[in-house]
């Protein structure tokens, strides 16, 4: 874990966990990104959305989100097919809550949206950055 000023709130808040096993896989999900999450990063790495910095597959407690922006509070995740499946929804929902209650928002992205109105998901996640 970081010892800077951010991580160490983070962890007093309880948003950031010590399982080391949650860290390796969010290790290897950055090494492997879907193709929609690769486009979203090439639009966020390096403060690129308004200088704001956001982690990719950030572990949070017990989850790991695909996007974080630790300033604003904000989590992004893109769903694939995947996500339709009802055991799947009971997932988010859960995971959604979970985060909200440690005040963290999470915006959830279709990935054809990533695909097909790149523009319109940026502009959204713009607006949210400046409200938090």
């Amino acid at each position: 874990m970081r010892s800077n000023g951010e991580g160490d709130r983070e962890a007093v808040e309880g948003l950031v966990g010590s399982d080391p096993i949650i860290y390796q896989r969010a290790a290897r999900m950055r090494r492997h990104l879907t193709p929609p999450e690769a486009r979203l990063w090439r639009c966020l790495k390096g403060g690129n959305l308004h200088g704001v910095k956001f982690r990719r597959q950030h572990p949070i407690g017990p989850y790991i989100l695909d996007f974080y922006c630790a300033s604003a509070k904000l989590g992004i995740e893109v769903d694939g097919a995947a996500h339709g499946t009802p055991e799947q929804m009971a997932h988010d929902r859960r995971r959604t809550i979970w985060l909200e209650t440690r005040g963290v928002t999470l915006l959830r992205y279709p990935a054809l949206a990533i695909r097909d109105n790149l523009d319109g998901v940026l502009s959204g996640i713009r607006a949210a950055v400046t409200t938090r």
